[in-house]
This record gives C-alpha cells, sequence and structure tokens, in this order.
C-alpha cells in the first residue's frame, strides 16, 4: 500500500526498477543514471519524512504492513509463552501478553493486538479490547509483580470497544482500576506506543516509569476523525483536527506528557522490521538497567509524581 504522500517516491522507485530491467535486458551501461536516480530517491525520502504533517503520521502509524505488538514481541524475545483469561469472563484476542525472555530478562509482555486480515480483525476486534481484556492485562501485571519481573506494555489501539456488552461489563471500571493499580506496581514499569494510543484505551496500559513513543505513532484523548465529527459534524476537517490536537511524538514529548522517542528507519518502521525491533530491545534493556538502580518504593513516587505534574495549571 502506498499512502497518498508517498506516490512520488513510489513512481521514481519505479523508473529506478524499470532502468535496472532495461540495463540487465539489453547489457547498456547506465550505471551512472541509476546512482542519480537513486541519490535523488534518497533525497526526497529524507525530504518527505523529515517534514510529514500531523495527519500524515497518524496515516503512517495505521499502515496496514506496519508491526504490530506480536511482531515485536516474536522478534525480542525467544522463549514468549502468552497467557490467556481474565479468570472472570473470557480470554480477550485484543490484548495479548505473557513471560518472554529478552537477552537474559525475563519480563511480561502486554499489549494491544490487531489483524492482518479480516478474519484475524474480528477475532482481534480490531484491537479495541473489552473489559476482560485490562483485566487480563491487569492480572498478568500482579503475576509479573509476585515474580519479581518487569512489565513492558505495547500500546495500539483506536480505543477501547465502545459497544453496549462492553459498557455493561464495566469497561470505564475496569481501565480506572488499571490506572489505579499500575502506579502501585513494585517492578520497573516501561510503556511503548507501537501505533495509535487512542483515549482511555491506550490510557489503561500506560502508566509507567518510562513512556515512550516510536516515531511515527500518535496518542491523544481522542483521534483526528472523531474530533472532526464533533467539531464540524464531520470527518472532512480531520486534518484540521490532527494539528490542532498536537498528537505526534514530537508534540507529546515537547509537552512533557511522554518521556522520550524512538526513531523509526526512513519510510516507517514497516520498511525494515528487525531494525526497529533490535532498536525497540536496546531501548528497553538501557530503560530496564537504569530502573534497577531505584528501590520499588523510589519508582512508585516518582512515577505518581511524574503523572500528577501533567496538566497542572498555575495562576
Amino acid at each position: 500500500m502506498v499512502l497518498e504522500f508517498e506516490k512520488p517516491i513510489a513512481e521514481l522507485e519505479i523508473k529506478l526498477s524499470d532502468m535496472k530491467k532495461l540495463a540487465s535486458e539489453s547489457n547498456v551501461n547506465v550505471s551512472e543514471a541509476v546512482s542519480e536516480l537513486e541519490e535523488k530517491i534518497n533525497k526526497l525520502k529524507k525530504e518527505t519524512f523529515e517534514n510529514l504533517t500531523r495527519w500524515q503520521r497518524v496515516q503512517l502509524s495505521r499502515h496496514p504492513d506496519r508491526p504490530y505488538t506480536l511482531d515485536y514481541i516474536y522478534n525480542i524475545t525467544k522463549d514468549f509463552i502468552e497467557i490467556h483469561g481474565d479468570r472472570t469472563v473470557k480470554d480477550d484476542k485484543a490484548m495479548v501478553g505473557g513471560f518472554g525472555t529478552i537477552n537474559d530478562i525475563s519480563a511480561m509482555i502486554i499489549g494491544q493486538q490487531k489483524g492482518r486480515n479480516t478474519k484475524q480483525r474480528q477475532e482481534r476486534n480490531f484491537g479495541m479490547a473489552n473489559p476482560e481484556g485490562y483485566r487480563k492485562a491487569l492480572r498478568l501485571m500482579k503475576l509479573a509483580e509476585k515474580f519479581n519481573k518487569p512489565v513492558i506494555t505495547l500500546i495500539d489501539t483506536p480505543g477501547a470497544f465502545p459497544g453496549l456488552e462492553a459498557e455493561e461489563r464495566g469497561q470505564g471500571e475496569a481501565i480506572a482500576r488499571n490506572l489505579k493499580e499500575m502506579f502501585m506496581l513494585k517492578v520497573p514499569v516501561i510503556c511503548i506506543i507501537i501505533g495509535e494510543g487512542a483515549s482511555g484505551g491506550a490510557l489503561g496500559i500506560a502508566i509507567g516509569d518510562r513512556v515512550l513513543m516510536l516515531e511515527n505513532t500518535w496518542y491523544s484523548v481522542i483521534s483526528p476523525e472523531s474530533c472532526s465529527s464533533i467539531l464540524w459534524r464531520s470527518w472532512d476537517f480531520k486534518e484540521q483536527a490532527a494539528e490542532a490536537l498536537k498528537l505526534t511524538a514530537k508534540d507529546m514529548t515537547e509537552l512533557k506528557l511522554v518521556d522520550g522517542i524512538i526513531k523509526e528507519p526512513i519510510g516507517g518502521a514497516h520498511t525494515d522490521l528487525m531494525w526497529i525491533t533490535g532498536e525497540l530491545k536496546r531501548v528497553i534493556l538501557e530503560e530496564l538497567k537504569t530502573l534497577d538502580k531505584m528501590t520499588p518504593d523510589e519508582r512508585i513516587e516518582k512515577r505518581i509524581e511524574k503523572f500528577s505534574q501533567m496538566g497542572v495549571v498555575r495562576e
């Protein structure tokens, strides 16, 4: 899939492919022209992806080829064991989690999982967890705390499931309980937004000692489309809504709502899975090394202090 702003790059890449094919078939030396075109493509890529609008980053965060939670888990761990069910209602497949070893560190990794095709999307409910998903996440966090293992959450959701049955089973209560309990976890907690970070659905597993965002992700109380539909009664103003919401990783860092940005390869995380998973693994290990030097009480105190400073107005 080629996004609208990627089309000029795609057109040049097609020309490059045709040029190389012609050279191989006719035995004509076009190495100089190929080099010039490759240089032009690289320059255009750099300019394009360094100057993306907020809406374009939202589009990139939703790219169908973008790595999802299980892609990262299976690439950064060597022995992941998924744990199922909330022990109350059922196993919510929109929320996945379990123990895995990153290098020699055993950790509990939890995250929302989307699907690649229609069947998977229905099974995973498009990454929108029900209350049992958040209760499963909390159960796994408590299990990690019991065995003194760090918790790593990977956030990628368009929001918690808004259906009637979810509300009947206590969607708001489940998320609120997660917020309260995550503040008090005695083990290190690292939260990373790997795609979409929408509303309470994201926040329900995003209270941590370190909250990080991949470069082409977004984190906001509402999606640009929903914001547009409320303010303008139409989705046609989603680009303006994205600009007003200031929802990109850069915006969130400047507003001190997240702790840092994890760089992506030029073109987005989906262009080089091994590179981005290696970078994610490196960052996780570095952060865990820092957090391990603190006592549980120090981590809890700093965690509460960090979130308590958000949105404070002083007159």
